[in-house]
């Protein structure tokens, strides 16, 4: 089960990723109590599976960021297992006020063992170096591979990346829309020892690939809104990112 493979630390980063800006880390939403939006936008798919979910700001919000705004969050499950994000993000202002923001899924997924997993689709692209005070790099390797802490922003990624756990014989497809980058996270031993809330050991079997808007933020004029997508995939372990597509594979499959 995809369910089964991804931990349940998945969160979204709105206004910043890590301190990419001027609240808390990683923004406020992820920290916030969600409802079930009783009015959902037409679903983006016909799974009958899927929850609405809608936060609006509060007043402790209104003190670090006094924006009004709505976000919608619609999780979904494709019949054929695929899990759909997709988030809306409204600009409430009466006063005529523009915003700017940026977003991020934190994608968690669980691993046999970090050194043995690749992510492929990012060669040649460049990225912010977190751990080089976001020095602007670029990717010399065909996929990444982890030997030691990783903490990046790739640019201006492709819409499909993929994630291949070789010991567990496990690949997973994420595809993108309307989120360039993606951010690629493993805090390895020293600083997962550091962290209250994440085991000592636990950064060999956990890493986080998500799509995100970082570099270009989204200006929205008072009552436009921006929509952004993350689908996650299983496929067979020999799907590679440059080899078929994984609806091809499925259907060959069923055959």
């Amino acid at each position: 089960m995809l369910f089964q493979c991804i931990s349940t630390q998945m969160s979204i980063t709105i206004m910043q990723l890590g301190n990419h800006g001027v609240v808390e880390q990683h923004g406020f939403a992820r920290n916030r109590l969600w409802s079930v939006d009783e009015s959902p936008p037409l679903p983006d798919t016909t799974s009958d599976c899927h929850i609405d979910l809608i936060l609006k700001q509060s007043e402790e919000d209104m003190k670090t960021w006094p924006h009004s705004y709505e976000l919608r969050l619609q999780v979904a499950l494709s019949p054929r297992g695929d899990l759909i994000l997709t988030s809306r993000i409204k600009n409430k202002n009466a006063d005529g006020k523009p915003f700017q923001f940026t977003f991020a899924y934190h994608t968690y997924f669980s691993v046999s063992d970090i050194s043995e997993v690749r992510v492929e689709g990012l060669d040649t692209l460049d990225y912010h170096d977190n751990l080089q005070s976001k020095i602007r790099c670029t990717e010399q390797g065909d996929a990444v591979v982890f030997e030691s802490e990783v903490d990046r922003i790739y640019l201006s990624a492709p819409p499909k990346i993929v994630t291949i756990d070789h010991e567990k014989k496990r690949t997973f497809v994420l595809r993108k829309k309307e989120l360039p980058d993606v951010v690629v996270w493993n805090p390895w031993d020293r600083k997962a020892k550091a962290m209250p809330d994440f085991g000592a050991e636990e950064y060999k079997c956990m890493l986080c690939v998500g799509a995100a808007r970082i570099e270009k933020p989204i200006t929205l004029r008072p009552g436009e809104e921006w929509q952004g997508r993350q689908e996650i995939s299983p496929v067979p372990s020999s799907y590679s990112s440059g080899l078929l597509d994984p609806e091809m594979i499925q259907q060959m499959q069923r055959i």
